[in-house]
């Protein structure tokens, strides 16, 4: 559910020149997994738990970047029902549980 609000965010804040630009060019990267049909679980396979790793991937990222950009900026662009923090650490903790905790790992080791 969480997915269009997530993307919407990264969008707009990487968009933003109020944001750090080596953070725009992660969420860049962020969002060109999002939107590739090659990842960890592809949609075409697994329907929409697909998504899984989209969502933990975009969670990650913006979790990471939060930290370098103004909060009104953030709060500003999340469309969610829910305070964007929450539900950004609630895709974390399930994240482990649902991608495993080794294979998420390496994930975010390669994004750094």
């Amino acid at each position: 559910m969480s997915a269009p609000d997530l993307f919407y965010l990264m969008w707009k804040l990487s968009l933003n020149p109020e944001v750090p630009a080596k953070s725009r060019g992660i969420l860049a990267a962020a969002m060109v997994y999002f939107i590739s049909p090659i990842d960890l679980f592809p949609e075409a396979v697994f329907g929409p738990i697909g998504y899984l790793d989209d969502i933990a991937l975009a969670a990650y990222v913006l979790n990471r970047i939060i930290n370098d950009t103004p909060p009104q900026l953030v709060k500003q662009y999340w469309l969610g029902e829910h305070d964007v923090l929450m539900v950004i650490k609630n895709i974390l903790i399930n994240a482990d549980r649902f991608i495993g905790k080794g294979l998420w790992d390496r994930v975010k080791r390669k994004i750094g």
